[in-house]
């Protein structure tokens, strides 16, 4: 048996192993402390790795400690006030003097900070984007470049040892021998009767009868000789486990963002939307290889942009929301077949439109959008609810798939992300 061990060192001569350890043990404390520092981070900042701070007292071990009264012996290393017999009192003011932040202050004694841990920013969106997943998310069909999975396919004759059956294998030998064997064990078996036959009928004197026993034995001599020479295991007998590589159906995705960049979204609203998007945008790139992402901004009419424009173009005017879901769906008549795509929509603005479009924004999302995505989300980055929230409220009775929050400040943006992507089964943050 061959063993692989991962000595490799992380940071501060720690092993990876100690590292991952500590990271499942204390999981929920780091993921609070994760979730604090996203609060406080710009945009730019998100993806970076972080030193989360974590209590002294979260992470401290159980002791055995020495309860009060009884005889010890202990040893006092550079002692010259006490004597054998005397008592020495406890220090006054707190736990020691220091560090509990309880008690006067003293001149002695020495106190625990907060402990620091660094993560990694591999590890940081590791922690972040745990318990997420695009909901509804199923394989449609065979990708033109299809995903391949490993599949049992019997026994074979050619293969490498760890795939070695022995059970197979000395099945097989044990079959080959009785096969090569049973005919001469059969002529053994009788030229053993024969010979004891004629041992037991022999006279003194019978020259002829000596010579056919002399014969007898020979041959059975030579039978045996045969016998022992069939090999125990022989090549043709190994057999090994066969595996063969076939086609399965692929989970095709698209996210559609779009995003309302009118004049009555200010700079604090824009910021909070960008946020969103950003983990947004991580997410699915970091935990899905094959996913499309088109990206809408829109104002009086909407336009698809790249990345880049989506995230920093400053272009403004009025508000006609539904001009981004009309586009919407002629993207995917054009490009998004429905059966053969998981279609998703993510949607953040202020709710604040032009009065006589909310109700076609309603329309257009029940009648067009909603029966051909997986599932639709609207996040509304002001707290006061104007038409656009009044409309979209009545699609949350009759479509499931479809979710709405609110999000006014940064501090709400991740729970809210959470709160729309969690897995099922998983709580929101």
């Amino acid at each position: 048996m061959q063993q692989i061990i991962d000595r490799r060192l992380a940071g501060k001569n720690k092993s990876i192993g100690n590292r991952e350890r500590f990271l499942r043990r204390y999981k929920e404390k780091v993921k609070d402390a994760v979730k604090r520092a996203i609060d406080g981070r710009g945009i730019r900042d998100i993806e970076r790795g972080e030193d989360i701070r974590i209590p002294k007292k979260d992470i401290s071990e159980p002791v055995f400690g020495h309860g009060s009264g009884g005889v010890r012996d202990v040893v006092h290393p550079g002692n010259r006030e006490y004597v054998q017999g005397d008592r020495i009192e406890k220090p006054k003011g707190g736990q020691g003097g220091g560090g509990s932040g309880k008690g006067q202050a003293s001149d002695s004694g020495e106190g625990d900070d907060d402990f620091v841990f660094a993560l990694s920013k591999e590890e940081f969106m590791q922690v972040f984007f745990e318990d997420l997943a695009l909901p509804h998310l199923v394989r449609t069909q065979l990708a033109e470049v299809p995903e391949w999975k490993s599949q049992r396919a019997g026994f074979s004759s050619d293969g490498t040892p760890n795939n070695l059956h022995v059970v197979r294998s000395m099945r097989g030998a044990l079959g080959r021998r009785i096969a090569l064997g049973a005919g001469k064990r059969r002529t053994l078996q009788e030229l053993e009767e024969e010979l004891a036959e004629c041992r037991a009928a022999l006279q003194a004197g019978d020259a002829v009868a000596e010579a056919h026993i002399k014969a007898l034995v020979e041959r059975i001599e030579l039978l045996k000789g045969r016998i022992e020479r069939i090999p125990y295991l022989d090549p043709i007998d190994l057999r090994f486990r066969s595996r063969i590589k076939v086609p399965v159906p692929t989970s095709k995705a698209v996210m559609f963002c779009l995003m309302d960049v009118s004049g009555s979204m200010d700079e604090g609203r824009k910021e909070l939307s960008k946020r969103f998007f950003i983990l947004l945008y991580l997410f699915l790139t970091r935990h899905y290889e094959k996913i499309d992402l088109v990206f809408i901004r829109h104002h009086t009419q909407a336009s698809e942009v790249d990345e880049q424009n989506f995230f920093h173009a400053r272009e403004t005017g009025g508000t006609v929301v539904s001009s981004a879901l009309v586009l919407m769906e002629e993207i995917i008549r054009a490009r998004y077949n429905p059966s053969e795509w998981n279609i998703y929509g993510a949607q953040a603005s202020d709710g604040d439109n032009w009065h006589h479009d909310s109700g076609r924004c309603r329309e257009l999302l029940s009648d067009k959008l909603l029966p051909l995505v997986r599932y639709f989300a609207y996040v509304q980055v002001a707290e006061e609810e104007q038409n656009l929230w009044d409309e979209y409220t009545q699609l949350l009775g009759a479509h499931k798939h479809f979710a709405m929050r609110k999000a006014t400040s940064a501090d709400q943006i991740y729970p809210v992300f959470r709160d729309l992507f969690k897995k099922e089964g998983a709580k929101a943050a």
